[in-house]
This record gives C-alpha cells, sequence and structure tokens, in this order.
C-alpha cells in the first residue's frame, strides 16, 4: 500500500490545494489544514478555540463553496481562491478578512447564516475532530462507492488529507485504536470519518448530482476514511509505504 495522493484545506470548506509532500507533527494536525475557517454571523465560536463545524461557512450548508481549489503561501500566508464563477482571489486571511467574506458573498444562499469573520487556529485547525487529526483514505472504498453510484466521482467530495491505494475496501476502519506507519511518520486512527451532505456535491461545479450517503447506506454506515492522530513525527511523500504495525 502506497501513498499516492496529499491534500491540504488552507481554509476549511473554501478550497484544496495538492501537495508533493508533507512533514507531520506529533499532536498536531497537518501543516496549515484548515488553520482558516468563516464564521457566519450566527456563530458562537471564540478565535483560537476549536468549535464544531456548524459556527462555520461549510459546503454542507452553501454548495457552491466545494468548487474552490487554494493555494498557500507559506511563506507570506497569502492565499490564492479560484472558482469557475469569480474571478481569483489574492488575499491575506490575518488582516484582509473582508475581501473573502466579499468573494464568497453570491456563493452562499441568502437564506443561510451569512459569513462574517475568519478565525485562525494553528496546531489543532478547524478539523471535525475534537483532537487534532489527519484524515486517512482508502482508494479501494472510493472506488466500491463508485461500483454502488456506477459512475466514476472525484475524490475530492471526501476532502480527505492521505489518500493511500489498496486491495481491500474499508480496511482502514480495522485499523481504529492501532498504529499505522506512513513513510517517516506513524498515525494512530481514532474514529471513522462521518459523513454529511456535502459528499453529494460536485467539486467541479458545486451542485449537488449525486446521492453519496445513500450508496454509503448500502455499506450500513455513513463513513468515509479515518481521522488520525499523529503519533510519531515524519515525512510523507508521494509513494511512501502505508504499513499496518
Amino acid at each position: 500500500m502506497q501513498i499516492d495522493g496529499i491534500w491540504r484545506h488552507p481554509i476549511k470548506s473554501h478550497g484544496r490545494e495538492a501537495l508533493d509532500m508533507i512533514t507531520l507533527r506529533a499532536g498536531a494536525s497537518m501543516p496549515w489544514d484548515r488553520v482558516w475557517a468563516v464564521a457566519h454571523e450566527a456563530a458562537t465560536a471564540q478565535p483560537g478555540v476549536w468549535a464544531k463545524c456548524v459556527n462555520f461557512s461549510r459546503v454542507s450548508k452553501a454548495p457552491a463553496l466545494m468548487a474552490i481549489t487554494a493555494k498557500l503561501n507559506e511563506t507570506t500566508g497569502i492565499v490564492t481562491l479560484s472558482h469557475p464563477d469569480r474571478p481569483d482571489l489574492t488575499f491575506d486571511p490575518d488582516t484582509n478578512p473582508d475581501a473573502l467574506i466579499g468573494w464568497t458573498a453570491p456563493l452562499v444562499p441568502k437564506d443561510r447564516s451569512l459569513p462574517s469573520t475568519i478565525m485562525r487556529l494553528d496546531g489543532h485547525g478547524y478539523t471535525d475532530s475534537d483532537f487534532p487529526s489527519v484524515t486517512l483514505c482508502n482508494r479501494a472504498s472510493h472506488r466500491a462507492v463508485e461500483s454502488e453510484i456506477g459512475t466514476d466521482i472525484s475524490i475530492h467530495r471526501w476532502r480527505g488529507n492521505l489518500w493511500f491505494d489498496s486491495d481491500t475496501p474499508w480496511i482502514e476502519f480495522d485499523w481504529l485504536g492501532q498504529e499505522v506507519q506512513v513513510g517517516g511518520a506513524i498515525l494512530r486512527p481514532r474514529e471513522r470519518t462521518d459523513r454529511c451532505l456535502a459528499t453529494t456535491t460536485n467539486p467541479e461545479n458545486g451542485r449537488r448530482d449525486i446521492d453519496t450517503l445513500a450508496a454509503l447506506d448500502s455499506f450500513g454506515h455513513q463513513d468515509f476514511s479515518v481521522r488520525c492522530e499523529v503519533v510519531k513525527s515524519g515525512d510523507i511523500q508521494f509513494g511512501d509505504t502505508v504499513k499496518l504495525l
């Protein structure tokens, strides 16, 4: 089993970015993954404190956000966002949050709580787990869902971090509580990733088009991927081996 995809999402629900390699740190989420999140006007979250996803603008409530791609300059903290229906936006989330708020306005339904401000949380990031996590995704499980649906679908519906290829669908669920070596790092899968309406949305155009949740139901659950704790720091790159310890 080998790593064949590394992805981060600098701003929660606002774009994905491909990487060639990453250095994971024990006790932390993937560097720069969901380090920012867009709090909406009804949020009770506090800056710098982890909070549940209900506090933030997200794809399950604003499907058009799914079509955003991102590019982060780690040195400057400048992010460039692209969307098929919007001009590119290059901005600093820390110093110019209003730029993103205005840019996303046409992408958020008016009957939803509208985006209000950007919050930042280093180390943990605004992942959907209450512990710093990295998601580990299995291509075989993705292929199983595609087979159930009867068509190819993008892996980006799952918004995962690390992708590996195997011959066995759902084998990652059997790894909970054990340790998995991924390149130079060691991860401990702690929980399955429960899924929502966001996965029904096409990442190319931001429109809901396939009932992925019904497809998952056929397997007796609505989960995809596992959320892992990083227990040993290390580098991960394309082609690295994934091995259960």
